[in-house]
């Protein structure tokens, strides 16, 4: 694969075509994660949203231990995005080509930390359960946030609830009848077809990253979080070189 098409994936110059083209891989990571996640911890890591609602739930229950996991969890999704946001401004106040590649480069870390404690969930499951849930969590905050700001909140990775309503909110305009010629060409409903192929594409990677997730982990186990983080660590690595290779030339200097 040619250097300069890696090197588009996570450089600071950003179009559609590499956006779209990092969220769908992305999408498709993260659908291999959380599926796989699910059948190693019984939970979805990056379903804020049912998190949030078993939280309320266990609250009104009174199960107290069930509240601080689903605390936790919250917490740990919030941290990770935020630790993004934290990453991406440092980066561009230094002006680094691996701005976003930074990020990428830890959520694979992070991967792999997950297929390490892995091996030790079945033997130690009181302590290593929740640990492994919250690393999921935050590794979904991370990324969700990453591609947020990198393509100014037209794409996320994580929420598919947001991606399902927006298909619904085009579909519902491309299958709209205007009837008779509108008053103005403002009044007329038109769908974004770009937009539409594209929130699809992105629930299509998701989808085909969960197969993939879901298979690799009920065939290989844990060692199935390798495939990945060397996914990620691809799409970040020539940024990263760039600035080893610039830092080094300073040094020289």
């Amino acid at each position: 694969m040619p250097i300069n098409y890696l090197r588009g994936f996570t450089a600071p110059e950003r179009t559609d075509v590499t956006n779209r083209r990092l969220g769908r891989s992305l999408a498709f990571v993260a659908g291999a994660a959380n599926a796989g996640g699910f059948l190693a911890v019984g939970q979805y890591t990056s379903h804020m949203s049912g998190i949030v609602s078993s939280l309320a739930d266990n609250l009104a229950l009174g199960d107290i231990a069930l509240v601080a996991a689903g605390l936790s969890a919250l917490l740990s999704f919030l941290v990770g995005a935020a630790s993004s946001a934290v990453m991406i401004n440092w980066g561009r106040r230094r002006r680094l080509r691996s701005v976003y590649a930074i990020p990428l480069a830890i959520e694979a870390v992070l991967l792999l930390c997950f297929g390490l404690l892995g091996a030790h969930l079945e033997r130690h499951q009181l302590f290593f359960l929740p640990l492994t849930v919250c690393l999921l969590c935050f590794v979904m905050g991370l990324q969700n946030a990453m591609i947020t700001k990198i393509s100014r909140a037209e794409i996320r990775t994580t929420h598919v609830t947001g991606l399902v309503t927006d298909i619904g909110i085009e579909l519902g305009k491309l299958f709209y009848w205007n009837g008779r010629q509108p008053a103005s060409a403002d009044d007329t409903v038109r769908a974004d077809r770009q937009k539409l192929a594209l929130l699809a594409s992105l629930l299509v990677s998701f989808l085909v990253g969960g197969l993939a997730g879901a298979a690799g982990f009920k065939h290989l186990g844990f060692v199935s979080t390798l495939p990945l983080a060397m996914v990620l660590l691809t799409l970040a690595v020539v940024p990263l070189f760039d600035d080893m290779r610039s830092g080094a030339r300073r040094i020289r200097l």
